[in-house]
């Protein structure tokens, strides 16, 4: 690996923005140097002049449908539309086929990322009903965090049994990360609306049928039994307004009780459905203009700690289905962090806001070991965008493997012109290195 300098960046990191040279070697930030780094011989350079380098984004939720559902989404792929969005590490979700839910299947899981990803990841230990032995044999050190469905989704792993419920969140020895939606809320709903519809159930029912007293019913039980047992929680992809009631504001360090927000909760609202039809259709649903406002001041004010994408495609076959037959989920993983810009660029959120939520924030709240930060000594995980560089999404530069996106006629102005994983570059102008892999992630816990 060539030592590198980045030179006449436009630096911002953990509330600062300043200009600096950097000096990658051996996959790490040897130095940063406001001052500028002298005449190097036999070391590559880049003139990042007039574009913002920021670290890596973590996204903390994807479901990347490897193994047994690679006709969606395979890690070469979305690991792939994760480089060209400034996304260096990731942390995928169990319920794939088979689910994730033995310690030998967990380390298949980790066999393919170390084959096949071309960015940094980690993979969660899948909890069901039954396998509460296997699950607390999970190493937290090399492990992101346990997960458990408290609401069907794709790949149905629902938890609902009480007992093994009570004991996981008793016994769980690491973080535990949980889909929250009542089960029984949602079949009565849907039953309502068969009734009513039969198979011709229109997509802007979705977020009717997965409603807000679904989500709160769920988030509310888990965060009671979080505040007995004293687990460590953290709950995905908070939807609603009624919910962040359940989060405290205020820094992430000490917090037992975390929340982290969507990018398409942050951005459609229910009025979207009319365009975008069930390409919007996740779980749980996309809902109100009021409810995306609450979850953006959430974001501001502290009560949502982190910021990820919930990437899960589905063919586009799939999502012509009608509604009940239609799965649930979509790509989102190459669009977070120039949406998130574009948001900034528009006031909702600020740079630091953005590079926090995204960056900072998901590295302390795994203990993720020395990345989400530009520090001497950290690992060179780094993207370099260029503010000025307007295009559009569409079909033809989506690099996920069902070839759509909820964004597609979006244009942004922000690109990100170059991404590093380990000091190696793995996406530049438009193109991934094929020959780039990323590394097993590590926690201090």
């Amino acid at each position: 690996m060539k030592d590198l300098i980045i030179r006449n960046a436009s630096v911002a990191n953990e509330g600062r923005e300043f200009r600096a040279d950097l000096l990658l070697r051996g996959g790490v930030i040897d130095r940063i140097a406001e001052e500028g780094i002298g005449a190097a011989t036999g070391v590559e350079e880049i003139n990042a002049q007039g574009m913002l380098l920021i670290p890596g984004v973590i996204d903390d939720q994807v479901h990347f449908r490897e193994p047994g559902l690679t006709h969606k989404e395979d890690i070469a792929h979305a690991s792939a539309a994760a480089a060209a969005g400034g996304v260096t590490s990731f942390m995928e979700m169990p319920n794939t086929v088979p689910q994730t839910l033995t310690q030998d299947l967990l380390a298949e899981k980790y066999a393919l990322g170390a084959a096949r990803s071309s960015v940094n990841y980690s993979f969660y230990m899948g909890v069901s009903n039954n396998n509460l032995d296997e699950v607390l044999r999970t190493d937290p050190a090399t492990v992101c965090g346990l997960k458990a469905f408290l609401g069907s989704s794709t790949g149905n792993m629902l938890v609902d049994d009480p007992v093994t419920l009570d004991r996981l969140f008793r016994k769980a020895h690491m973080l535990l990360a949980i889909h929250a939606e009542d089960e029984g809320t949602i079949r009565r709903n849907m039953q309502a609306a068969v009734e009513r519809w039969g198979d011709a159930i229109p997509v802007e029912q979705h977020p009717v049928i997965r409603d807000a007293e679904a989500c709160y019913l769920s988030s509310s039980h888990a965060v009671a039994l979080a505040r007995e047992h004293g687990t460590r929680l953290h709950v995905l992809h908070i939807s609603t307004a009624r919910e962040i009631e359940l989060f405290d504001p205020g820094p992430l360090e000490g917090k037992r009780i975390t929340a982290e927000a969507c990018i398409h909760h942050l951005w459609f609202t229910d009025a979207d459905y009319a365009t975008k039809g069930a390409l919007l259709k996740w779980n749980p649903a996309v809902k109100s203009a009021a409810d995306r406002t609450a979850i953006r001041k959430a974001v501001v004010d502290d009560r949502i700690d982190v910021v990820a994408t919930d990437h899960a495609p589905h063919t586009l076959e799939e999502k012509a289905r009608p509604y009940a037959s239609c799965p649930s989920g979509g790509p989102l993983i190459q669009h977070s962090l120039v949406a998130m810009l574009e948001l900034e660029r528009q006031g909702v959120f600020t740079l630091a806001q953005v590079i926090e939520k995204m960056c900072h924030a998901p590295a302390r709240l795994f203990n993720i070991s020395k990345r989400g930060f530009i520090r001497e000594g950290y690992h060179a995980d780094l993207v370099l965008i260029d503010r000025e560089a307007a295009w559009t999404v569409d079909r033809s530069n989506i690099l996920a493997k069902c070839g759509w996106s909820p964004f597609e006629g979006q244009r942004f102005k922000d690109r990100v012109f170059r991404t590093w994983v380990n000091g190696r570059t793995v996406f530049a102008e438009g193109r991934v290195d094929p020959g780039v892999r990323g590394e097993r992630l590590r926690f201090e816990r």
